[in-house]
């Protein structure tokens, strides 16, 4: 019998977080520092509201773009916090979670042989999706000495006359490496210049711990090229809900909305209204755990600092991604010999890119004691080897 698996799905790697969270799940006394998952519940308020929509028999499909109550709460909130404006009967769609925002983008601009610059390190998916597309991904580096900030410099580096799109994450899903509005400014001529179209993941931006939160489409040159992408998840401790959003110019929100009417439909019914509520009402809630996890990345970077692995302070999100290069052995070794040895879960580096290589990653989204005792242990670990 033949194989009937799609060659391109074969080429594709499992995940490797995934491996790691699975190694961990069969073992007793385990810190887990791998999966990038908010360890709040969601506020009450919001769950109410979820609640009370069942209850009132709000259960039927919504608009193809969401309910449109939610769309102009999220033009609202946009506006709020970078000035930007969206027109929510035209320029934004809701989604099940920024997972299916970033696969539908993709799909709805990439066509057979196009280059997608990633900034990287990335997000696992980010290059598996752009694939999916019969695109080429193409690493951007995005280097610790910079911040792991995207540069001029590394973006004018990586373009060919294939090139069209440049996809970024900011705050960094695995460094904690932010774009500042003047970063957005610095990279914009280039993206203008060689007519590129950017896909701007902005799933942590309310994790941001210094100075202000910034978003691309706030600098007037990106606006007409950028496809934002943004959600509950990790602001509102919302994962299991899965409700996202994009926003983009009303021509490409078109193209984009033909694939999530055939792929999706509609977001989920109740976790529109559950959003909804997290827009109106549970700002108080963020601000709250952001705070929480800006001690705890204070308390746990010193920590490592402390135990001897060079770490820099993330600026966003809830990683940290220490370098273990000095160590004469693979993240991929380190990781797995740190949880089987020593009963501590993290990510290896590079799985999420070249430029993660000799890193690894470490969600502090747990409890501060716990965070202590990983500290502990990977001190143990390292005056062992």
């Amino acid at each position: 019998m033949r194989d009937f698996r799609s060659k391109r799905v074969c080429r594709i790697p499992p995940s490797g977080i995934r491996r790691f969270f699975d190694i961990a799940q069969e073992m007793e006394d385990v810190i887990s520092l791998g999966v990038g998952e908010p360890d709040y519940d969601t506020p009450w308020n919001v769950r109410e509201a979820a609640i009370r929509s069942i209850e009132q028999g709000q259960t039927a499909y919504t608009s193809n773009s969401g309910l449109m109550q939610l769309r102009q709460g999220i033009s609202g909130y946009l506006s709020e916090s970078y000035g930007e404006t969206y027109d929510p009967k035209s320029e934004i769609i809701v989604t099940t979670g920024a997972s299916e925002a970033l696969d539908i983008a993709i799909r709805s601009v990439v066509d057979p042989g196009d280059e997608v610059l990633v900034a990287d390190p990335s997000y696992i998916a980010y290059c598996s999706n752009v694939m999916l597309s019969c695109g080429t991904p193409v690493p951007v580096p995005c280097l610790e000495k910079d911040g792991f900030k995207l540069t001029p410099d590394s973006l004018m580096e990586s373009i060919t006359p294939k090139s069209k799109v440049l996809l970024c994450n900011f705050p960094n899903n695995p460094s904690g490496g932010v774009m500042t509005k003047d970063d957005y400014k610095a990279i914009s001529d280039i993206v203008v210049d060689n007519d590129l179209l950017l896909i701007s993941d902005e799933i942590y931006n309310e994790l941001t711990y210094e100075g202000e939160k910034a978003s691309a489409a706030s600098v007037d040159e990106l606006r007409g090229r950028t496809i934002t992408i943004n959600g509950f998840s990790k602001a509102y401790s919302m994962t299991g809900w899965r409700v996202g959003y994009l926003c983009a110019p009303e021509e490409l929100c078109r193209a984009i909305l033909k694939v999530h009417q055939y792929v999706m439909l509609s977001a989920p019914t109740t976790s529109q209204y559950a959003a909804i509520e997290a827009l109106k009402n549970a700002a108080d809630s963020c601000h709250e755990m952001v705070r929480e996890y800006r001690i705890r990345r204070n308390l746990f970077v010193k920590g490592l600092n402390r135990a001897g692995l060079r770490t820099h302070m993330p600026n966003g999100a809830f990683y940290a991604f220490p370098n273990i290069s000095e160590f004469g052995i693979s993240d991929e070794e380190f990781a797995e010999r740190l949880l089987k040895e020593h009963h501590v879960a993290v990510v290896p580096g590079s799985v999420f890119g070249t430029s993660g290589k000799n890193h690894l990653r470490c969600s502090y989204a747990v409890s501060r004691e716990d965070l202590m005792t990983a500290v502990g242990r990977i001190e143990e670990f390292i005056s062992e080897i």
